[in-house]
């Protein structure tokens, strides 16, 4: 965007008299009456005052954008004015910013083409430039100053240096404070004699990646945000410092002496080179993209499913039943808190970092749309899943097709981005896929409803192999996230299997390291000391150290006594409607004869522990004797 094309010379006043905030925003809304650019001046002035009540419009160094947006605005404009005595009560972002340059933006109501944002991006961008600044602020003449608006700094005005730094910038908007910061670290480096290299983590998802040969050779990091850092794995090598995003505009400098000097005193990691930028194929995007959605979802179920079985439990012990049914009343509302994070929030979740991670920030927007299409038309899981990956990669497209570059990226990531996106996702789930899919699932749901006795026990065995294959891996998560999608559609037997298999392996090593010590060595003894416990948690991955020493056997064990249990809870039909609660699980099984489905449901773990125990007590006598 050229500044000079939303100005003119008449617009620019230098080295004014005026000497307070009030005055200066009356002459510069005179001004912008007497250029046509707005039709009345009280109505002007009222709307930037409204704006000046909101958040501070002085930033740093001397500058100040008040702004105004009206109806009495014919045309985006600003006008300027250069003060001899700087004011010193302007509210500004940095305290004791002592203002000195005022930029006042007029914008349309109708403010179609984001002008407003694109020129805030703008101005912020090249103020935090004093290379920039100062040649403006040097102007001795209107025409100069006007002139010296769309100035840049040359590119061959940027050296390279020994020593460097790596950086990440990001504001919550993602656009202003996340550019100019960046910029100050850079210009701030290149006066210390330091390559500062600066990761920008905006609106428009990583913008200026670091690469692995940066990270290598960095001496440290600088974290400048606000927001959390994205993958911040890949700096845990590196002496860090950590700052709010505002902190490069004070004092750049000395944010990067900082790190230098913790550089020195601080011993430098090995580092790990990381390939995550580069673009993984279809299958290997999709799998992650699932795995990212699931680790979303899971504390909206173990808090959902927590909180209704807490309820429940607290009805059934005190006899306050009648009381949960009753809408309205206290209870029925705390359960319906708990049940509406499971029904209504659970799907769009899963949608939406389903996206995330395969389209960035720009694709939470259409994720999210996603999964409410899935449960508009009652797609369930499945619409919600392939909504996500659709969501996902309609923004990956768009990036190549639409480029987010220039004056225009805030807008095009804003606005053009999740618009476009939430079309594409509402018209293929809500007009094309959602019906034909709502059917697939349908079938589904109803096939597993119906599913008793041969075919059941297969079903559960066929879990308990997949929850205790790989403790709490892929395989794992997508026998979690088979059950959790069953138990939305109201199939509550698979959850139930579940809940009660994941406790086979903790117990199993338990029983086997108490019941014959001589065969494990002092460690092994000390995790089975523990496992149980997490076993009682619904917590598989107390199994892990015996699984790494010895993966063969001790997979065989596990996955034989969890299917065994699997298949028990499947063929007596137990139903669990809340997920997460552990043990606690036994309180709230559905089944025609609650007795019976708690002591089956706990029964059938401790025989497939059992089970397993005996068969890593076998296995480890085999590999004893094998030793020998």
């Amino acid at each position: 965007m050229e500044l000079s094309k939303l100005t003119s010379e008449q617009l620019i006043t230098l080295n004014s008299d005026l000497s307070s905030k009030d005055e200066i925003i009356k002459f510069l809304v005179s001004k912008l009456y007497q250029a046509g650019k707005i039709s009345n001046e009280e109505d002007f002035y009222q709307a930037v005052l409204e704006r000046e009540s909101l958040t501070p419009t002085g930033i740093d160094n001397g500058l100040a954008i008040p702004h105004g947006k009206d109806g009495v605005v014919r045309e985006a404009a600003f006008a300027v004015v250069t003060l001899k005595k700087p004011v010193k009560d302007w509210e500004s972002v940095v305290e004791g910013n002592k203002v000195q340059y005022v930029f006042l933006l007029a914008i349309p109501q109708n403010d179609r083409n984001s002008v407003q944002m694109q020129l805030l991006a703008e101005m912020m961008t090249k103020m935090a430039n004093h290379t920039y600044t100062e040649k403006l602020y040097a102007s001795k003449t209107v025409k100069e100053f006007y002139q010296n608006l769309d100035n840049g700094v040359n590119s061959d005005e940027i050296k390279s240096f020994d020593r460097s730094i790596v950086a990440v910038t990001a504001c919550a908007a993602g656009i202003a404070h996340t550019y100019m910061a960046a910029e100050a670290l850079t210009k701030a480096g290149q006066e210390l004699g330091v390559n500062v290299y600066v990761e920008k983590q905006g609106a428009n998802g990583i913008e200026d990646r670091h690469t692995n040969e940066m990270l290598k050779n960095a001496s440290a990091a600088i974290f400048a945000v606000d927001v959390a850092v994205k993958e911040e794995e890949r700096f845990s090598h590196l002496p860090t410092i950590k700052t709010k995003v505002s902190a490069p505009l004070k004092d750049a400098k000395k944010i990067i002496e900082t790190a230098l000097v913790k550089a020195e005193q601080t011993a430098r990691g090995e580092y790990v080179e990381h390939s995550r930028h580069q673009e993984a194929g279809f299958l290997e995007t999709v799998k992650e993209a699932v795995m990212t959605g699931i680790s979303h979802v899971i504390p909206l179920i173990v808090a959902g499913g927590m909180i209704a079985a807490i309820c429940v439990i607290f009805a059934r012990t005190f006899g306050f039943t009648d009381l949960m049914n009753t809408e309205g009343s206290w209870l029925y509302l705390i359960k319906s808190m708990g049940s509406g994070l499971l029904g209504t929030l659970m799907v769009p979740v899963l949608s939406a970092y389903m996206a995330y991670s395969i389209g960035d920030k720009p694709a939470l927007a259409s994720g999210f749309a996603a999964g409410f299409c899935a449960n508009t038309v009652g797609g369930g899981f499945l619409l919600g899943m392939l909504g996500g990956i659709i969501a996902g990669y309609s923004i990956r497209y768009l990036k190549k097709w639409i480029p987010a570059k220039g004056t225009f990226a805030g807008f095009v990531s804003f606005v053009i981005y999740p618009v476009l996106s939430c079309l594409i996702v509402g018209v293929l789930l809500l007009v094309v896929l959602g019906k034909p899919v709502a059917m697939i699932n349908t079938a589904l749901v109803d096939f597993l409803g119906s599913m008793a006795g041969t075919n059941a026990a297969l079903l559960g065995a066929v879990l308990g192999i997949m929850v205790s294959f790989d403790l709490g891996g892929p395989v794992n998560k997508a026998a979690y996230a088979f059950c959790v999608a069953a138990m939305a559609e109201g199939v509550l037997m698979p959850y139930c299997a579940f809940a009660s298999i994941k406790m086979v392996s903790a117990f199993g090593v338990t029983f086997a390291t108490k019941f014959r010590k001589d065969l494990f060595t002092p460690e092994e003894r000390e995790v089975g000391n523990s496992t149980w416990l997490l076993g009682l948690a619904g917590i598989t991955e107390g199994a892990i150290p015996f699984m790494m020493a010895d993966p063969i056997r001790v997979i065989i064990s596990l996955c034989t006594g969890s299917a065994v249990c699997g298949a028990i809870v499947a063929m007596f039909n137990i139903g669990l409607d809340v997920p997460g609660a552990g043990i606690f699980s036994i309180f709230v099984l559905t089944a025609d004869n609650i007795p019976l489905a708690m002591i089956v449901w706990f029964g059938a773990a401790v025989i497939g522990a059992i089970i397993s125990a005996v068969l890593l007590v076998i296995t480890r006598k085999q590999k004893l004797a094998k030793a020998k």
